[in-house]
């Protein structure tokens, strides 16, 4: 006799903030708010008739009974995966997922990848464009390009291409009057990046005695940083890798012969155990050779 089922939204969000011991970071896993992982999770209780979670302030932890549900959900919803892996595997000899920081995706990526199609006409590629680190266990992607320093477990993680930034404008601002050197920069609006792209380290290379520029527009995306620029509101700070295509249409101009190293370079990282793929295997040598190509 069958039993009646729960909702499989509702045992997606109990399962990741089981997991993760937090309504709020399941909320933001499974893109969700946190007041719809609270309904799911209580709409779960009352359909069992257990409680599954003790909850003290904003704090959760789960129950006997939530531990031992939690078990059990995930060894199910990991079969339904393999099922769905399984399903789809006649279909991803030819396609391709790949994950990549939007600003790389759409600076970057994009100018050349009408050239990976003209090569590989067989092959579809998705490009999923994400901050967040691709989770290969629980994602379908077949391959991710990551801005950092390496060594992360379970991955192979293969040096792709390293960095520099430097400060770029569009050839309009002011009116075409540019700084003719770093110094100049005091009279100019700098605009804000992300954490960890910071103008002090480059104001060092440059021999500029100025503190991190706290003031002017802020942006948490690179890419939209570049737009903004182009727009002639400011002067960025940016990665080469970003930039390249602009620079090379006249959208933007590089200011002054200094640059600051990237501490973080590109990586191409695939899971540690993936089976072998020779369609990954064609993307990662043409991202090779696009890498020394000029856009």
């Amino acid at each position: 006799m069958a039993h009646r089922l729960p909702p499989l939204s509702a045992l997606r969000a109990f399962e990741s903030a089981a997991r993760l011991e937090s309504f709020s970071r399941a909320a933001d896993e499974i893109h969700v708010t946190h007041g719809a992982v609270s309904h799911q999770v209580r709409a779960l209780e009352a359909f069992l008739g257990v409680q599954l979670f003790a909850r003290t302030g904003r704090r959760v932890t789960l129950t006997l009974d939530g531990l031992y549900f939690a078990d059990r959900v995930r060894a199910a919803l990991n079969l339904i995966g393999e099922a769905a892996a399984s399903i789809g595997r006649a279909d991803r000899g030819r396609r391709l997922r790949i994950s990549v920081l939007p600003s790389f995706g759409a600076r970057w990526l994009m100018p050349r990848v009408g050239r990976f199609m003209e090569r590989h006409p067989g092959l579809d590629l998705s490009i999923d464009t994400t901050t967040r680190l691709a989770d290969f266990t629980r994602e379908d992607v077949d391959i991710a390009i990551r801005f950092g320093k390496g060594g992360w477990p379970n991955v192979h993680a293969e040096l792709f291409m390293p960095d520099e930034f430097f400060p770029v404008c569009s050839p309009s601002l002011n009116h075409g009057r540019l700084p003719k050197r770093p110094a100049d920069l005091r009279r100019y609006p700098l605009l804000l990046a992300s954490e960890g792209e910071y103008w002090a380290p480059w104001f060092r290379v440059a021999n500029l005695d100025l503190p991190e520029p706290t003031q002017g527009t802020a942006f948490s995306d690179a890419a939209l940083m570049l737009e903004a620029a182009i727009d002639g509101t400011g002067i960025a700070l940016t990665r080469r890798s970003i930039a390249e295509a602009d620079l090379a249409n006249g959208k933007l101009v590089r200011l002054f012969d200094v640059a600051l190293p990237s501490p973080w370079s590109y990586y191409l990282v695939w899971p540690k155990h993936a089976p072998h793929s020779p369609s990954r295997d064609a993307l990662r040598a043409w991202l090779h050779e696009e890498r020394d190509r000029p856009i």
